[in-house]
């Protein structure tokens, strides 16, 4: 899976401005694709000049104009290959997963403020997802399989949340017992 692959499919409903798709990254499809703002451009940008997309320049008064961008039926062509090809292994990084695992050289008390922090952005993704997912259902704007990607989003944040929540339980633990060790 690529960004172009993402952005053919966005395109599959309708067409839509550089901005427009750029906030559907950072919304929608935030919890499970990650694409830069240095990326989706340049990437439009190939797209066009491969016949998969055209851009249309929309004036707009009192505005810049905006670019609003269609896929041709070659890039409906690609996007099926997508959509019939072998799925690909899901892959995920994450620093904060990183350093929690790395967490036995440094402070209990700093694994803590990690997972504060953890804590606190995952409840922040949580409510804007079952916001999302509030929204679409009650306008709608959902199909079964969107509303289905987004229930899993839900559950794995929930998933996640219950997990910090008990590993500060726990080091908060370790760290009361390390310090009547040290004490005694």
């Amino acid at each position: 899976m690529t960004s172009q692959d993402v952005i053919l499919g966005i395109l599959m409903k309708r067409s839509l401005s550089g901005y427009d798709i750029k906030h559907m990254f950072e919304t929608v499809f935030s919890y499970f694709y990650n694409a830069s703002f240095g990326t989706i451009y340049p990437t439009l940008s190939k797209m066009e000049k491969e016949g998969l997309i055209t851009k249309e320049s929309v004036i707009q008064e009192g505005r810049p104009n905006k670019n609003v961008y269609s896929i041709t039926e070659e890039g409906q062509k690609h996007f099926k290959a997508y959509m019939y090809s072998p799925m690909q292994a899901n892959e995920f990084k994450s620093d904060a997963m990183t350093r929690l695992f790395f967490g036995e050289f440094i402070e209990v008390e700093v694994i803590i403020e990690y997972l504060e922090i953890g804590i606190a952005s995952t409840k922040d993704d949580l409510e804007r997802l079952r916001n999302m997912y509030e929204n679409g259902k009650s306008n709608s704007l959902m199909s079964q399989t969107q509303e289905l990607c987004i229930q899993i989003g839900i559950e794995n944040m929930e998933s996640t949340l219950r997990t910090l929540m008990s590993g500060i339980e726990r080091l908060s633990n370790l760290k009361v017992e390390k310090g009547k060790n040290e004490s005694g």
